[in-house]
Protein backbone atom coordinates (compact mmCIF):
# COMPACT_ATOMS: atom_id res chain seq x y z
CA UNK A 1 0.00 0.00 0.00
CA UNK A 2 2.77 2.68 0.68
CA UNK A 3 4.24 1.71 -2.62
CA UNK A 4 1.35 2.56 -4.60
CA UNK A 5 0.99 6.12 -1.98
CA UNK A 6 4.79 6.30 -3.35
CA UNK A 7 3.39 6.16 -6.96
CA UNK A 8 0.31 8.48 -6.89
CA UNK A 9 2.56 11.47 -4.83
CA UNK A 10 5.01 11.01 -7.65
CA UNK A 11 2.61 11.31 -10.43
CA UNK A 12 0.63 14.22 -8.67
CA UNK A 13 4.17 15.66 -8.29
CA UNK A 14 5.45 14.91 -12.20
CA UNK A 15 1.78 16.35 -13.54
CA UNK A 16 1.94 19.72 -11.30
CA UNK A 17 5.54 20.36 -12.96
CA UNK A 18 4.50 19.39 -16.21
CA UNK A 19 1.03 21.90 -16.19
CA UNK A 20 3.40 24.92 -15.22
CA UNK A 21 6.46 24.06 -17.44
CA UNK A 22 6.50 26.48 -20.89
CA UNK A 23 6.55 24.36 -23.97
CA UNK A 24 8.67 25.38 -26.96
CA UNK A 25 7.39 28.30 -28.64
CA UNK A 26 4.94 29.17 -25.57
CA UNK A 27 5.20 32.43 -23.98
CA UNK A 28 4.10 32.58 -20.71
CA UNK A 29 1.27 34.43 -19.61
CA UNK A 30 2.85 37.77 -18.72
CA UNK A 31 4.27 37.86 -22.01
CA UNK A 32 2.97 41.04 -23.95
CA UNK A 33 4.16 42.69 -27.54
CA UNK A 34 3.65 46.28 -27.61
CA UNK A 35 4.30 49.83 -29.34
CA UNK A 36 7.05 52.39 -27.05
CA UNK A 37 6.38 56.05 -27.99
CA UNK A 38 2.87 55.96 -29.97
CA UNK A 39 -0.63 55.91 -28.57
CA UNK A 40 -3.77 55.17 -29.70
CA UNK A 41 -5.19 58.16 -31.31
CA UNK A 42 -1.65 59.65 -32.01
CA UNK A 43 -1.57 62.29 -34.74
CA UNK A 44 1.64 61.37 -36.53
CA UNK A 45 3.63 62.64 -39.91
CA UNK A 46 4.73 60.14 -42.51
CA UNK A 47 7.66 58.74 -42.44
CA UNK A 48 6.15 57.13 -38.91
CA UNK A 49 8.30 56.20 -36.61
CA UNK A 50 7.81 53.24 -34.47
CA UNK A 51 9.73 51.20 -31.98
CA UNK A 52 8.67 47.61 -30.42
CA UNK A 53 8.41 46.54 -26.90
CA UNK A 54 8.24 43.00 -25.46
CA UNK A 55 8.26 41.95 -22.09
CA UNK A 56 8.45 38.17 -20.86
CA UNK A 57 9.96 36.74 -23.73
CA UNK A 58 13.06 37.02 -26.33
CA UNK A 59 13.58 38.21 -29.74
CA UNK A 60 15.62 36.45 -32.39
CA UNK A 61 15.79 36.73 -36.26
CA UNK A 62 13.45 34.15 -38.33
CA UNK A 63 15.03 31.37 -39.48
CA UNK A 64 17.30 30.44 -35.96
CA UNK A 65 17.93 27.04 -35.64
CA UNK A 66 19.29 27.09 -31.70
CA UNK A 67 17.59 26.30 -28.90
CA UNK A 68 17.17 30.31 -28.46
CA UNK A 69 14.23 30.10 -30.99
CA UNK A 70 11.87 28.25 -28.36
CA UNK A 71 12.00 31.19 -26.16
CA UNK A 72 11.47 34.33 -28.59
CA UNK A 73 10.43 35.30 -31.67
CA UNK A 74 10.39 38.16 -34.23
CA UNK A 75 7.97 40.86 -35.29
CA UNK A 76 5.33 41.44 -37.87
CA UNK A 77 3.65 44.56 -38.01
CA UNK A 78 0.18 44.56 -39.26
CA UNK A 79 -0.67 47.99 -41.05
CA UNK A 80 -4.71 48.47 -41.51
CA UNK A 81 -5.40 44.69 -41.45
CA UNK A 82 -9.17 43.95 -40.18
CA UNK A 83 -8.42 40.43 -38.86
CA UNK A 84 -5.49 38.66 -37.35
CA UNK A 85 -4.29 36.19 -39.80
CA UNK A 86 -4.48 32.29 -39.65
CA UNK A 87 -3.05 31.34 -36.44
CA UNK A 88 -1.84 27.83 -37.75
CA UNK A 89 -0.42 29.11 -40.76
CA UNK A 90 2.68 31.40 -41.54
CA UNK A 91 2.04 35.33 -41.11
CA UNK A 92 1.43 36.64 -44.85
CA UNK A 93 4.16 38.72 -46.10
CA UNK A 94 3.14 41.73 -48.12
CA UNK A 95 2.58 45.67 -47.75
CA UNK A 96 -0.11 44.92 -44.42
CA UNK A 97 2.26 42.10 -43.31
CA UNK A 98 5.70 43.46 -42.33
CA UNK A 99 8.08 41.03 -41.20
CA UNK A 100 11.28 42.48 -39.24
CA UNK A 101 13.69 39.04 -39.83
CA UNK A 102 16.74 40.54 -37.87
CA UNK A 103 15.04 40.58 -34.88
CA UNK A 104 14.53 44.47 -35.12
CA UNK A 105 12.80 46.80 -32.56
CA UNK A 106 12.01 49.47 -34.76
CA UNK A 107 10.87 50.85 -38.10
CA UNK A 108 10.53 53.58 -40.51
CA UNK A 109 7.62 53.31 -42.66
CA UNK A 110 5.83 55.48 -45.31
CA UNK A 111 2.02 55.59 -44.73
CA UNK A 112 -0.43 58.03 -46.86
CA UNK A 113 -2.41 60.66 -44.90
CA UNK A 114 -5.27 59.26 -43.09
CA UNK A 115 -6.38 56.83 -40.84
CA UNK A 116 -4.28 53.82 -40.32
CA UNK A 117 -4.34 50.65 -37.81
CA UNK A 118 -1.15 48.79 -36.49
CA UNK A 119 -0.78 45.84 -34.46
CA UNK A 120 2.29 43.24 -33.65
CA UNK A 121 2.09 40.04 -33.68
CA UNK A 122 5.39 37.91 -32.82
CA UNK A 123 6.33 34.86 -35.28
CA UNK A 124 8.19 31.73 -34.59
CA UNK A 125 11.76 30.95 -36.33
CA UNK A 126 8.83 30.04 -39.60
CA UNK A 127 6.70 33.07 -38.93
CA UNK A 128 4.07 30.74 -37.67
CA UNK A 129 2.55 32.83 -34.73
CA UNK A 130 3.32 31.24 -30.82
CA UNK A 131 1.00 29.14 -29.20
CA UNK A 132 -1.13 30.69 -27.88
CA UNK A 133 -0.11 33.79 -29.87
CA UNK A 134 1.51 37.06 -28.29
CA UNK A 135 0.01 40.24 -29.98
CA UNK A 136 -0.60 43.34 -29.21
CA UNK A 137 -3.37 45.59 -28.92
CA UNK A 138 -4.66 47.28 -32.10
CA UNK A 139 -3.94 50.94 -32.15
CA UNK A 140 -5.24 53.58 -35.04
CA UNK A 141 -3.15 56.60 -36.15
CA UNK A 142 -3.77 59.53 -38.14
CA UNK A 143 -1.19 60.42 -40.76
CA UNK A 144 -1.03 64.28 -41.29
Amino acid sequence: MKMVKFYILALTLVLSVASTASWPHTPPQHAKVYFIGIEDGAVVSSPVHLKFGIEGFGITPAGTTTKRRHTAGHHHLLVDVQELPDMDEPIPEDSRHIHFDQGETAAIIELPPGKHTLQLLLGDEDHEPQDPPLFSEKITITVE
